[in-house]
């Protein structure tokens, strides 16, 4: 596997990982039941570590709680050998979030609480979830600036911020990476966000980069979402969606075959080529799905055929917002 670095414009303060990480919050909620035990979710994430992954994705609102402490306990006998990154910025009661929280005090009680379900003294990448309209973002940087002096953290990160806001937090705090939804489908982050992280050295970390399922070519409009899938709150999977959608899924499956790869791995290629700072993590409850997320890496794309893809959306049209009017509310502030 081969290695990148987040918060290349740090001197002495990236943050290397491997180029291919993994999201674990579907081990735990958002996509229905879990095909496994929990057992077997941590014989997956202790796979991706003997398989080179070390970037692994949590945050204490999965579950709420549990998924950090499957983490903590996975991960637990390799720890000095992976980098855990972790979230705060929701207010949960009994069991479910119910509003946004990164008051000082409250990034301070989160930070304590995951350290402990994560079985570990650091927290390698402590991220804001979404960006909080009532506590200012310079308030929230020099709190984790804090605790990165007093040694909990290590690594400051924003997820779903806005271009200003990353520049304002920046500017207290250097951010090491920036987490979005970006993917062959979702280029929303194209337009300003890559282009100042390019401009302050901060990483981006791009979180459902195979569409949550979608561009593998393993969902379409005979799909049945389980009972708890988010993807049947989610506009772009209606069915209708899916079907005007399977265009763009097409073509990269067509192109997939003739590399003798899978879509997945075409997709993931092509986020890796897009900047050398960019880290995408796949989230994925199978053995198998490591395997192959992980040989993406690999998987050249030319000039050409990256040029395709890089205005394959805007030739098909992708249909469906990627989130509920609610959770649209929550990016890009």
């Amino acid at each position: 596997m081969h290695t990148r670095t987040l918060g290349q414009g740090l001197p002495g303060q990236g943050l290397e990982v491997s180029a291919v990480g993994l999201g674990c919050m579907g081990m735990s909620q958002s996509y229905g039941p879990n095909p496994g035990t929990r057992d077997d979710m941590i014989a997956v994430l202790r796979s991706a570590a003997d398989r080179g992954v070390t970037f692994f994705d949590t945050a204490e609102v999965y579950g709420p709680y549990v998924n950090e402490e499957l983490v903590g306990e996975a991960l637990q006998p390799v720890r000095d050998q992976v980098v855990i990154a972790t979230k705060f910025g929701w207010r949960i009661e009994d069991g479910r979030s119910v509003g946004l929280d990164s008051r000082p005090e409250q990034i301070r009680r989160v930070a304590e609480a995951s350290l402990k379900r994560l079985r570990t003294d650091v927290i390698d990448l402590f991220y804001q979830h979404r960006v909080d309209p009532d506590v200012p973002i310079e308030e929230v940087a020099g709190t984790v600036g804090e605790l990165i002096q007093e040694g909990k953290v290590r690594h400051f990160g924003l997820s779903e911020a806005s271009a200003a806001t990353i520049r304002r937090a920046h500017a207290v705090q250097p951010v090491t990476a920036v987490q979005s939804e970006y993917s062959l489908w979702t280029r929303d982050p194209e337009t300003e966000v890559l282009p100042t992280l390019a401009e302050l050295g901060i990483g981006f970390v791009p979180f459902s980069p195979l569409g949550k399922g979608f561009l593998t070519g393993t969902v379409d409009t005979s799909t049945a979402f389980a009972d708890g899938d988010i993807r049947a709150t989610i506009p772009r999977f209606t069915e209708e969606n899916r079907a005007a959608n399977a265009a763009l899924v097409d073509h990269v499956a067509d192109l997939a075959r003739r590399k003798g790869v899978t879509p997945g791995q075409v997709a993931l290629a092509w986020l890796l080529a897009q900047q050398p700072w960019i880290v995408p993590i796949p989230g994925t409850r199978r053995t198998s799905r490591i395997e192959e997320n992980a040989d993406a890496t690999q998987v050249p794309l030319s000039a050409d055929e990256l040029s395709d893809l890089d205005t394959l959306a805007q030739r098909v049209g992708v249909h469906g917002a990627r989130y509920n009017d609610t959770h649209m509310s929550y990016v890009n502030r």
